[in-house]
């Protein structure tokens, strides 16, 4: 009997929710967001949902295809663009400038709030 490897996936985003329409835990995975697990304990939500993972990135290996990077794993720089409006922009700008800020200051101080 041949001995598989099976891929490590416990480097994954999951989250288990109880689902009030379908009356169990739902366990989902951020990288894979196609994917879900219904059961009726949190504990075999994540369960059935890391084997769920762990055969669709063996299937994915097997056919040559990219297997999502945990976001865990990722790189990030701090930074990203993001375009928005003239007049949210001077709306920004101005109430960072009354709070005595930069703007990237003040986008920063409000999106660590959210």
């Amino acid at each position: 009997m041949e001995n598989v490897a099976h891929p490590d996936v416990t480097h994954y985003t999951y989250r288990v929710t109880w689902s009030a329409q379908d009356n169990e835990f739902v366990a989902t995975c951020a990288e894979f967001p196609s994917l879900s697990w219904l059961a009726p304990s949190q504990i075999e939500a994540l369960q059935g949902l890391q084997n769920l993972v762990r055969e669709v990135v063996t299937d994915m290996e097997q056919q040559g295809e990219e297997v999502p990077e945990p976001f865990a794993e990722r790189s990030y720089s701090g930074k990203f663009n993001i375009r928005v409006g003239e007049s949210l922009h001077r709306e920004l700008a101005t109430h960072a400038a009354e709070d005595g800020m930069s703007l990237n200051q003040y986008i920063v101080r409000k999106l660590s709030a959210a």
